[in-house]
């Protein structure tokens, strides 16, 4: 019997995500912040292609054995939540770190397990509530240098977002201005790697200017949800 090496392969692409975990980990306890936001960057590039590899490689079909999506949500959990919230602490972004560090965390749980917590509709993908891109917005918050209490309120109603049964696309799988979504996606992401990599550095238009697609993906899943083609039930 031979032995499926094609899938396990994509499974292992996926799983070197806890790897990039652990190094953005010491990373943040060595204050090496810029490093830990770097390697979260790359998780999150390894987490926006494996689904794509996973379904050219049958992954399903040839490992039924393996749950490839639950590993990829427990990966997902420690990149865009724990890891992050790790960053705030250490930081010190907010000026009381346990508490909103902690309720980042719980809505995430919250997030990642809800049932709804990625839906489909009319053929379109969403994600219900704020789907805890915490990656992101820590990064922003580092780089813009605002105000402790100001990041903390950031982050608190970005909480109460998580459990607001708002849907959000999900730019890999969408269909409605899939294409254009994805190109302004890439210009964003290449934008984004850009900031980090020039921290401590934060002078520039470069933090303004990366606004453009986080606007862009608010206004097109609130369209998509009250008045787009498939944001109808």
């Amino acid at each position: 019997m031979s032995i499926p090496i094609l899938p396990w392969i994509a499974h292992l692409y996926t799983a070197s995500g806890i790897v990039l975990a652990l190094l953005a980990t010491m990373m943040t306890f060595a204050q090496e912040f810029r490093a830990a936001f770097a390697y979260l960057v790359v998780a999150t590039f390894v987490d926006a292609t494996d689904g794509w590899l996973a379904r050219a490689l049958r992954v399903t079909d040839r490992l039924p054995q393996f749950d490839g999506a639950l590993m990829d949500n427990l990966i997902d959990y420690l990149t865009y939540a724990f890891v992050p919230a790790l960053i705030v602490w250490q930081a010190e972004l907010v000026p009381s770190a346990l508490p909103v560090c902690a309720a980042m965390l719980v809505s995430s749980l919250y997030g990642f397990a809800h049932a709804d917590a990625k839906v489909e509709r009319h053929g379109e993908h969403f994600f219900t509530g704020f789907p805890s891109y915490w990656n992101i917005v820590v990064a922003y918050l580092y780089i813009a240098g605002m105000a402790p209490a100001a990041n903390a309120a950031v982050l608190i109603v970005l909480v109460v977002l998580v459990f607001v049964p708002i849907r959000y696309a999900y730019p890999s799988r969408m269909k409605t201005l899939q294409r254009p979504t994805l190109a302004l996606a890439t210009m964003w992401s290449l934008l984004f790697a850009w900031m980090i990599w020039r921290l401590p550095a934060r002078d520039g238009p470069w933090l303004m200017l990366s606004l453009f697609f986080p606007v862009y993906y608010s206004a097109l899943s609130l369209w998509l949800q009250t008045g787009g083609r498939a944001g109808k039930d």
